[in-house]
């Protein structure tokens, strides 16, 4: 947002509490998470051999990994840096804190603004139990689980969204053995329950050991071992690990902000915003809106993810500016995690229009069916499609190779409203793994053509 609106002639000035630029995404989200995914999933396939290929003496160099994910978030940093510096941009490192609605203390230092906008992010959800208090030792959040410099003998996961799923699969990929600890009934439960219950089936054909609807009770560290007591119905278990991956999600990070000098009373931990994001300082009361302040990103309503702050910043940024007035649908946001094969949606899931009463018709297309899966040799998964009964696109859920970079074309199609016969009169290069959108969308209508 920063960026974009110096780009308008605004003058801008950044407050950073890191050294670095670019937020949980760049520093130990997104980013590194991303990078680890990739390399071990290179290991594994050279491990595994496919397609004739063989290979002797493969060895993973921990240490070698760890420094190309820093590689690749130094240079992305410095690009960030150097966008500001072309901007003409003020960074100061700190921590700020409301004063009033137009300035804010850094330090000593007191800044003045027109607008505000706050957009501190998230932190880790810590444990509720004191026994599994994050210590970067034994007990790890994300931060510290992308950075260790061996792999851990057995690892254990509290939590199967979208942390915890990809930083198991990196280690798991690595030779570590894991086990996934979900308090709900199913894994990556706020997705459509076609690809929760899919995504599990396959995770656990590679490997990792996944415990639904089951609860963590607490843990004891003995002999630099660690041993976890879970609950599932009635029975109580014990699990020995070298580590604990506490992934129950993120809260808002509010401290220190000082926003209840402006009368701002937090909506659950969010801050509360109106629909061009300006803060309220009651959520029930759309008239308490403070006029020069704005709250984007994970720190107010909606999903905790990269793409969903910046369109929150177009969204703030069109209403300071007065023009290209928008507002966010956070239900057009998609949603990606990015195991092997990968999981995308966006829209509406199957259970929730099962929940609003709403007719709909649906169409799985499998990627077995997909001559380029077929290539690939990663067929498993599927595109499914959600219709009303006009055939009107509703959602869009796949499990299978790439689908992070397949989803948008329907978060564009869920968009504009097009229907089912919208996608088909599209022509789909061939071979294509995109075709098994088509493929779908004629399942909505009529019949897919190879399935």
């Amino acid at each position: 947002m920063a960026i974009k609106a110096a780009q308008h002639g605004l003058k801008v000035g950044v407050v950073e509490k890191r050294s670095t630029l670019g937020g949980t995404c760049l520093n130990c989200g997104c980013i590194p998470s991303k990078s680890l995914l990739n390399t071990s999933h290179i290991f594994h396939l050279m491990k595994k051999g496919v397609n004739g290929i063989k290979m002797t003496g493969l060895d993973m160099d921990v240490g070698k990994m760890m420094e190309d994910k820093e590689a690749v978030m130094k240079t992305l940093n410095m690009g960030i840096f150097g966008l500001f510096k072309k901007n003409k941009i003020d960074y100061v490192q700190g921590t700020a804190s409301f004063k009033s609605e137009n300035e804010v203390s850094v330090g000593s230092k007191t800044l003045l603004a027109d607008k505000v906008v706050v957009a501190t992010g998230s932190e880790v959800r810590p444990f509720p139990n004191e026994s599994l208090k994050v210590d970067g030792k034994y007990f790890l959040s994300s931060t510290e689980t992308l950075c260790l410099d061996k792999v851990p003998n057995r690892l254990l996961v509290i939590g199967a969204g979208a942390i915890g799923l990809e930083l198991a699969s990196v280690w798991s990929r690595l030779g570590s053995k894991v086990d996934i600890f979900e308090f709900n009934k199913n894994i990556c439960s706020v997705m459509d329950i076609d690809v929760s219950m899919s995504i599990k089936k396959i995770l656990e054909k590679q490997g990792l050991n996944i415990h639904v609807d089951t609860k963590v009770l607490n843990a004891k560290v003995t002999n630099n071992t660690v041993t976890l007591t879970t609950q599932t119905g009635d029975k109580e278990m014990n699990h020995v690990g070298d580590k604990v991956l506490v992934a129950m999600g993120r809260v808002p990070y509010t401290e220190g902000l000082g926003l209840e000098k402006l009368g701002v009373v937090l909506d659950s931990g969010r801050v509360p915003t109106d629909v061009n994001l300006r803060v309220l300082r009651d959520h029930k009361d759309p008239t308490s809106k403070l006029e020069n302040v704005y709250a984007i990103g994970d720190v107010t309503y909606g999903p905790m993810l990269a793409h969903k702050a910046e369109e929150d910043g177009l969204v703030a940024l069109g209403h300071i500016l007065g023009k290209n007035l928008i507002e966010s649908d956070h239900n057009l946001v998609p949603s990606v995690i990015y195991t092997n094969p990968e999981i995308a949606g966006v829209g509406q899931t199957e259970q929730n229009l099962q929940k609003l009463g709403i007719k709909y018709k649906k169409s799985v297309f499998p990627f077995m069916a997909n001559s380029r899966a077929k290539i690939y040799n990663e067929t498993e998964g599927f595109v499914k499609l959600l219709a009303n009964e006009q055939n009107k696109l509703l959602g869009a859920w796949m499990v299978g190779p790439h689908v992070s970079e397949m989803v948008h074309l329907t978060v564009l199609a869920i968009t504009y409203g097009a229907s089912s016969e919208d996608v088909t009169r599209m022509c789909f290069a061939h071979p294509s793994l995109s075709e098994s959108i088509k493929e779908s969308a004629l399942g909505i209508h009529f019949k897919p053509l190879h399935f």
